[in-house]
């Protein structure tokens, strides 16, 4: 009885493969999906074949698998974080600057620990005001105003015309600077 079954169902989807697959790009435009749609789409018949067979049309009811599927498909949080395109953007990704990574590592460096790792804790293990503080054993008033320092203190060591004498930035200004002074210096010899 199965082998009777699954050969029937073959030979239906067989015959159908080719219209299924039409239904399903006019549905997602893309030729890669559409295979998806109707490969999830042939599963569920294969499951449902005895339903599917005793009904009034069999392509009917496997065109409304298809198109389940399709809309089943876009309402998955799956399609709305990714977007699968055959264009290219038309800029290149955002590369890293080894110099700027350096400097940057350097800046970080040159703060005091508790502003270093108030940094770190906020901005690179992504915790809230809140947790820091419980991180660091603190208020959070003082990991906000650790966090203000920080920044000031590596706004200005990046400023172009950075001031090294200002008493708020003077260890992480001066270390950027003297990192930037040798490179410079450097290539000014070479």
């Amino acid at each position: 009885m199965t082998g009777s079954r699954d050969a029937e169902f073959s030979d239906f989807v067989a015959a159908r493969e080719t219209s299924l697959r039409r239904l399903a790009f006019l549905l997602c435009q893309d030729w890669h999906r559409a295979d998806d749609l109707v490969q999830a789409a042939v599963t569920k018949l294969y499951v449902h074949w005895p339903k599917a067979k005793a009904a009034d049309s069999v392509d009917a009811y496997v065109r409304a698998i298809v198109v389940r599927e399709f809309l089943d498909e876009r309402r998955s949080s799956w399609v709305r974080r990714v977007t699968l395109t055959s264009q290219l953007p038309d800029r290149p990704a955002a590369g890293t600057d080894p110099e700027t990574s350096l400097d940057m590592q350097a800046a970080i460096a040159g703060l005091p620990p508790r502003q270093r790792a108030t940094l770190i804790l906020r901005f690179y293990s992504d915790l809230s005001v809140e947790q820091t503080a419980q991180v660091l054993g603190c208020t959070p008033g003082t990991v906000k105003s650790q966090t203000a320092k920080a920044l000031t203190s590596l706004r200005i060591a990046f400023s172009p015309n950075s001031d090294t004498t200002r008493a708020d930035a003077t260890s992480v200004g001066s270390s950027v600077a003297a990192r930037r002074a040798d490179g410079e210096e450097g290539l000014n010899h070479a």
